[in-house]
């Protein structure tokens, strides 16, 4: 009678190391779908940062475009009196200067506004911002220009 009792506890022992194999498994396989739900979690953080310094280059990239915008229409009223003046009407080659002239005008102010009011904000980026004092301060003498090259344009004779 005790061989029957012997195959049964050495079944049992065969089947007790298979469960503590399994378990030990388990456990594996538990520790790296916590390492990898932990990399996943770390990695989208860093999307969401570089999501946020790519908003902050866009919005410096379309405050550029508001300058470069503003610029040219500034040269080109400046150019259009000088040019026109020779060919049309003083009445004409002047209110073309005051339109494009003004334009350049309004461009410098959107620019800055459009950089102080982006939207809904972004996380927090690694990339720093321009500083409100310098776009101000820029966007302020370029207004200032504009509004000069304005009354000469205006007032100006040839």
């Amino acid at each position: 009678m005790a061989e029957p009792r012997d195959r049964i506890a050495e079944q049992v022992g065969r089947q007790a190391q298979a469960v503590e194999g399994h378990a030990r498994s388990l456990k594996e396989s538990a520790t790296a779908v916590r390492e990898s739900a932990q990399a996943q979690e770390g990695s989208a953080d860093r999307r969401t940062e570089l999501a946020a310094d790519r908003t902050v280059l866009a919005a410096e990239r379309t405050y550029a475009a508001w300058v470069r915008t503003g610029l040219a229409a500034l040269a080109s009223g400046v150019g259009a009196r000088a040019l026109l003046e020779k060919v049309a009407p003083a009445w004409i080659a002047t209110l073309a200067a005051v339109v494009l002239i003004a334009f350049a005008a309004f461009c410098f102010v959107a620019g800055v506004w459009r950089e102080f009011s982006p939207g809904a904000p972004p996380p927090k980026p690694d990339t720093p911002r321009l500083p409100h004092v310098v776009l101000v301060a820029v966007n302020g003498v370029l207004v200032v220009a504009a509004l000069a090259a304005l009354v000469g344009v205006v007032l100006g004779r040839g």
